[in-house]
């Protein structure tokens, strides 16, 4: 194989990059991924600059890793902020580092992009191509994160890279019929502390609609975009999605068609809260949130109770609703671990990263366990 690097997606024709991205993540697909370069939410000024690695037999693309040159760790959600802080306190350069995951979207999904018959032989290849490329740029770490359990294993097989283990809160699907079954395997209190919340929405006179891609109109794409900036001044962050970003998420209809948006509309019609969400294949992605009402129950209905609900209609296998977030373990979302792998070029700090990952994965381990166990599901004789 021979590889390449290309610093704009859009020189990679969209049908040669989407044949190998696979069935269920709609991040790594080129629309997403070049609505974020032209729309100016990722590359010069951003923090973000696409340093794509490819992989070529003869003219064919057979694998592609997409790889980000970073002066920063902000929008990752996987922190290494420590580390540049020991880096720094030891007078080791840690900025520029390469990292491959989706910009801002914490979640799991493909990195090494292949068709599932090659991927076995295109993994140590890009994995290979990634130290070669940092070296290159003065880079002082390659960090692959949000890493599927598949390419966890074949990368810790190229035995390169120090695994490194997070959490989150997802869903799965264990073949619930309806809501109400899925109710039915929570323990009688938490039962009734959702149908509680529910209701409390249903009561308000708040009408709450699930709309795809095709369904959203003027109003409804409006309403999202400010809701997105509205919860990211509340909490003093940048919006880092332009408003470019939503043109291009509208424009483009297989792009558009992943949007999966919930939308609560007060008495006049007019949207107050909402959620954009993401859906391919079998999985479900909540990425963002805004509102414009301070009605709690709100946010658990438009970013988890409906969302669940129409992962079971649809016979969705797998629900993610984002980074952080305790609250969501009495909805039924459960602590999950989260795969990261990194390369340090320094020895020392390699070292002492090496040494402490362990005892980090440990910790997560037993706070996954103590949590799993406060959540809302029966277990022995509970009702």
């Amino acid at each position: 194989m021979q590889l390449k690097t290309v610093t704009r997606i859009a020189d990679v024709p969209a049908e040669d990059w989407d044949a190998l991205v696979g069935e269920d993540d709609p991040f790594v697909e080129h629309g997403f991924l070049a609505a974020l370069e032209s729309s100016g939410s990722v590359g010069r000024g951003t923090g973000w600059a696409p340093t794509h690695l490819l992989a070529y037999e003869g003219t064919r693309l057979v694998g592609a890793l997409p790889l980000y040159l970073k002066g920063d760790s902000w929008g990752e959600f996987i922190f290494d902020f420590q580390w540049a802080r020991a880096a720094q306190s030891a007078r080791i350069r840690y900025y520029p580092k390469l990292v491959s995951m989706v910009p801002y979207t914490p979640a799991t999904g493909r990195r090494f992009l292949a068709r599932d018959e090659d991927l076995s032989e295109v993994v140590p290849v890009l994995l290979e191509g990634a130290v070669a490329l940092a070296t290159e740029l003065h880079a002082s770490s390659v960090h692959l994160l949000y890493l599927n359990d598949q390419e966890r294993m074949l990368v810790a097989e190229a035995g390169e890279f120090a695994a490194r283990t997070s959490m989150q809160f997802h869903w799965e699907n264990k073949g619930y019929q309806d809501f109400e079954a899925y109710l039915a395997a929570f323990r009688a209190p938490s039962r009734k502390q959702v149908r509680k919340e529910r209701r409390t929405v249903r009561e308000s006179g708040v009408d709450v609609r699930v709309l795809q891609g095709a369904e959203l109109g003027d109003k409804e794409w409006h309403a999202l975009e400010a809701f997105y900036r509205m919860n990211v001044a509340r909490h003093g962050s940048s919006a880092y999605l332009t408003p470019s970003f939503f043109r291009a998420l509208r424009s483009d209809e297989k792009l558009a068609s992943r949007v999966v948006a919930c939308i609560a509309f007060d008495a006049s019609n007019e949207a107050i809260a909402g959620s954009l969400n993401f859906e391919k294949g079998k999985r479900l992605y909540g990425r963002y949130w805004g509102t414009t009402s301070e009605q709690e129950m709100l946010h658990f209905e438009c970013c988890y109770y409906q969302l669940i609900e129409r992962a079971i209609t649809r016979g969705l296998a797998h629900f993610e609703a984002g980074a952080q977030g305790h609250h969501k373990l009495k909805r039924g979302l459960l602590p999950t671990p989260i795969h990261s792998a990194h390369w340090i070029a320094e020895p020392r700090l390699r070292a002492g990263i090496e040494a402490y990952l362990p005892e980090e994965c440990a910790a997560v381990r037993h706070e996954i366990d103590s949590m799993a166990a406060e959540g809302p599901f029966r277990r022995g004789g509970d009702v």
